[in-house]
């Protein structure tokens, strides 16, 4: 079966440009996205009050929430955008290495937060309590489905549809910069923050930000963000963003100065947390050097002049293997002066009167080699 296929640069028009009017819609967009998120947080709090109480709140509320999210930005992506797959648009891509891009962002999540840790145990100290009633073990098994969802939730609206929205109207650094500030100041009502708490966020928002962008999908960012939390929370029983809910088994209480420890809000209230997240950004880009190259790639867009591949495969393969009996002599060509009547039928050139030699014809033979 014969393919056309066309290569070359697309023509003027085939790609739409992004007007200034395209871009305002695409802000109205990201704004509609981050009130409806605000909205869901409402009706989700509502419901979860309704169908749970004690420690399955938490897990029934960030459940519903979810919901929510999906149905809203599936919704808004059809509509708005004719996305015929919202979800995988939205970030949540089914492919092969979707699990091993989760593993690389909990591996990458856990080892940034042992390196905060780390200084503000030798330099500091840390109090540890252990908690080791059958219960609390059943504690921690929820908290960690909770902090599971909480990180799907926040990836969804932080690097979901409104993001993605956004970088359609400013672009992938002015996005990064702007929802990773409203990252920061969505977290300001959270106890114990302080500004350093709110900077540091910032820069965990750039840092999720980066890699959504490395590998354009939610599976890293979601990976980093789960082990980020669960590492402070669960495992070195520290406040995860100023909450003391998530340490079960394992409770710290860090000593030394705030700048160190973060006091209330913990680690991410730390200026050690903030080197570490800017130290972070390049190794993350290392990291997945190989997804970005991947998946990160810009879109070809075909244009230019269509050729049929096969038939012109075809056409070479015969011309290489015909024997030199079979490839025809060149021919010659005889060039007749603009003003000189041809020769008729059986005249040869010999019987054209003389002309001056300028106007002579010439009988041309094409060389080999052109």
């Amino acid at each position: 079966m014969s393919a056309a296929v066309t290569f070359g640069v697309a023509p003027a028009g085939a790609i739409p440009k992004k007007t200034v009017l395209y871009r305002l819609w695409a802000v109205v967009f990201c704004v509609l996205g981050l009130m409806y998120a605000r909205l869901a947080e409402g009706i989700a709090g509502s419901a979860a009050s309704g169908l749970s109480s004690g420690p399955w709140f938490e897990l029934a509320y960030r459940s519903v929430l979810l919901f929510l999210l999906l149905v809203g930005f599936w919704a808004m992506g059809f509509v708005f955008q004719r996305q015929r797959t919202p979800l995988k648009s939205m970030g949540l891509v089914r492919r092969a290495t979707a699990r091993r891009e989760f593993s690389v962002g909990a591996a990458f999540g856990w080892g940034a937060m042992v390196v905060c840790v780390l200084p503000m145990a030798l330099f500091g100290g840390i109090t540890l309590t252990f908690w080791t009633r059958p219960r609390q073990f059943g504690l921690l098994a929820i908290d960690l489905a909770v902090l599971l969802l909480a990180a799907l939730v926040e990836e969804i609206a932080f690097r979901g549809y409104p993001f993605q929205r956004l970088i359609e109207a400013i672009g992938p650094v002015m996005a990064t910069l702007v929802m990773s500030a409203a990252f920061g100041v969505v977290h300001l009502a959270n106890p114990d923050s302080t500004m350093a708490s709110t900077l540091v966020t910032m820069l965990a928002g750039w840092l999720l930000s980066l890699a959504y962008l490395r590998t354009r999908a939610l599976w890293v960012p979601w990976g980093l963000h789960f082990a980020w939390n669960a590492s402070m929370g669960v495992l070195f029983g520290l406040p995860v963003s100023g909450l003391r809910m998530f340490s079960p088994v394992i409770s710290a209480n860090a000593h030394g100065p705030v700048w160190l420890t973060g006091d209330g809000y913990g680690p991410e209230g730390s200026l050690i947390t903030a080197a570490v997240t800017l130290i972070s950004l390049g190794v993350l880009t290392w990291v997945t050097r190989d997804y970005a190259f991947e998946y990160a790639q810009p879109v070809i867009i075909p244009g230019g002049i269509p050729v049929d591949i096969d038939a012109a495969a075809k056409r070479q393969h015969e011309e290489a293997m015909a024997s030199p009996a079979e490839v025809s002599a060149p021919k010659l060509v005889q060039i007749l002066p603009a003003s000189g009547p041809p020769p008729a039928p059986g005249e040869s050139a010999a019987s054209i009167p003389d002309l001056p030699s300028e106007s002579r014809p010439q009988a041309f033979e094409p060389s080999s080699g052109s």
